[in-house]
């Protein structure tokens, strides 16, 4: 088979309105497990046998950073079949790996394809892949590129070298600020179910339960909750190299504090010294435990030190949300 006999698709490098709103869609979590393209061989440009091969994950997002960086450059893109998942997250869970990769390269018969022997790997996938059986069952050879696609070209014109700054792996502000409308939205059944109890505790009192004055009764509680959420789902997030502690729930701790200082200080904590008190633990254990839920989107935290933080801190938030949930009670009847 030449390259002329294959049916290759063609890819433009220049992203459109509907990758912008597609990409927009999946950042709020809207038919994010469906972003995703077909696994197989793809031209950019005008490719050749002796074009470079870059080979990345299925998952839309993944796919269009790649297209979008090879402006001007006549590349093949090899996709693989990551169901749906981006480079890093699939190559730790195994589908951007050794054994589908291979079988990628059979399936296309990239052998047909190209005259040479090299693949051009993110960086990120490096974790599911095993070079030399790669080589050995299909003899090709694995090269790994730079972290980021948009340093592709000057990894290319670099000879094919990846500096320090194109090997370290960051998490600025812009990248964590992407990240938390997934986030946000992927926790709103926490949210939901964090406001149920204060609202239906606000409406109790010595006279009995009422919830007719919404706005003086259930509306503050409901808007504390909601604050505390937005405490640790988006504050915690956009300011985490800045907040003191290094586990993720004890910055949800301080920032949920912080709230709470200043909740405090507007006159807006409640209306007596014990349901003031049970709002701190309230506030705090929630932004804490949200703040916590980041770990899976981060570069800062291991499987195992996440493990080992959930086990402590979660009996604690738990403790806290408890101790909070009485208290508000008690001030009820005060």
């Amino acid at each position: 088979m030449t390259i002329s006999d294959a049916i290759i698709p063609v890819v433009f490098t220049t992203l459109n309105f509907k990758d912008f709103l597609g990409a927009v869609m999946v950042r709020w979590g809207i038919n994010r497990d469906k972003y995703r393209v077909t696994p197989g061989l793809y031209a950019a440009g005008k490719p050749g046998q002796e074009s470079d091969v870059f080979v990345t994950a299925n998952y839309k997002l993944s796919f269009d950073a790649l297209r979008k960086n090879l402006a001007g450059v006549n590349g093949w893109i090899l996709v693989l079949d990551t169901k749906g998942v981006n480079v890093w997250c699939a190559a730790g869970k195994g589908t951007f790996g050794t054994k589908e990769l291979v079988s990628r390269i059979r399936l296309v018969s990239l052998d047909k394809i190209v005259n040479h022997k090299r693949l051009i790997l993110p960086q990120l996938g490096a974790t599911g892949v095993a070079a030399h059986k790669v080589r050995e069952e299909t003899g090709f050879n694995v090269q790994y590129g730079p972290v980021r696609a948009s340093d592709i070209k000057k990894f290319i014109s670099d000879g094919y070298r990846a500096d320090k700054e194109m090997r370290r792996v960051t998490f600025g502000f812009k990248d964590r600020i992407k990240l938390i409308p997934n986030d946000f939205m992927y926790g709103k059944f926490y949210l939901l179910g964090a406001m149920a109890a204060p609202f239906l505790i606000s409406g109790l009192s010595g006279n009995g339960v009422s919830y007719r004055d919404f706005s003086g009764v259930g509306g503050p509680a409901i808007l504390r909750v909601f604050l505390a959420y937005i405490s640790g789902i988006v504050i915690t997030p956009m300011f985490l190299p800045y907040i003191p502690g290094r586990h993720f729930s004890l910055k949800g701790f301080f920032a949920g504090a912080l709230l709470f200082i200043i909740l405090f200080l507007l006159n807006f904590a409640g209306n007596n010294s014990i349901e003031i008190l049970s709002w701190f633990f309230l506030i705090t254990a929630i932004s804490s435990f949200m703040a916590m839920n980041f770990t899976g989107s981060t570069t800062y935290t291991s499987l195992s030190g996440v493990k080992k933080e959930m086990k402590i801190s979660v009996p604690i938030q738990i403790g806290f949300a408890i101790i909070g949930i009485i208290l508000q009670v008690i001030g009820k009847f005060i």
